[in-house]
């Protein structure tokens, strides 16, 4: 049987040995080539890519992944990975990037981790027992509707949300921010420019699911993606019914 938990943070670890000392060089941002979503892939996630494929390829797994697309191992299990969610940030110097994986069972989720290379925090998922961080359960916040904070991607649609809100955040690594909605930092994740990957969302949607987030597409249905890196979708992901109806009224 796999230890799914001990996997993801052996390679976590593994990928952060390997890149921390890229942390904001120009280096880190060097042009390899492009991904099969039609990205750019930068040297830091190709060393991080690398050091996904060394590890689990033994495994005789499925891997899906941001820079190399899709492996077909013929396995009942699928890793959904993105070896660093906010690379960009990365890049820059920014502190705010982490490891995303997500486990799949013939498309049904069976484990999920999030871990912040900065601030060392393991964020877990395991659907039908609840979210953790750092072995502690986690809950999102109740709403309270005079202080409403949201990290809120758009391409201009929808853009009067930010009236009908007190805080704006954008933080450049949707993992990691649905962690921080799963945890109770922020009650909403938006991001409706038609550009997250199921490698973004696949392990943050579990976590933050199990947490009591309702999560959707964005016109409200549930969200529902296929294990592919090609795949582009919308994603609200909300603490309260309330805030979903607001958003969905804005939008």
């Amino acid at each position: 049987m796999y230890e799914w938990n001990e996997i993801a943070l052996n390679l976590a670890k593994d990928i952060e040995r390997e890149v921390m000392p890229l942390f904001g060089t120009k280096k880190a941002g060097e042009f390899i080539g492009f991904s099969p979503s039609g990205d750019k892939t930068k040297l830091v996630d190709k060393v991080a890519e690398d050091v996904v494929l060394e590890y689990l390829r033994p495994l005789g797994v499925n891997v899906v992944s941001e820079e190399i697309g899709n492996i077909e191992a013929g396995s009942e299990y699928t890793i959904v990975v993105d070896p660093i969610d906010g690379s960009f940030n990365f890049i820059q110097g920014i502190p705010i990037f982490g490891f995303s994986f997500a486990v799949f069972k013939n498309e049904k989720p069976v484990y999920a981790m999030i871990y912040e290379f900065i601030t060392k925090n393991v964020y877990e998922g395991i659907p039908g027992e609840g979210a953790y961080l750092n072995g502690e359960r986690i809950r999102v916040r109740h709403l309270n509707e005079k202080s409403i904070s949201i990290s809120f991607y758009t391409r201009g649609r929808g853009a009067r949300l930010v009236e009908k809100v007190k805080r704006t955040r954008v933080l450049g690594a949707i993992a990691v921010e649905l962690a921080y909605l799963a945890r109770g930092s922020l009650d909403g994740v938006i991001d409706i420019r038609n550009y997250v990957r199921p490698t973004d969302i696949a392990a943050g949607y579990i976590i933050a699911k199990e947490a009591g987030a309702i999560i959707t597409d964005d016109s409200g249905e549930e969200i529902k993606f296929r294990l592919d890196a090609r795949e582009k979708l919308n994603i609200i992901a909300v603490n309260d019914k309330r805030l979903l109806k607001l958003i969905l009224e804005v939008i």
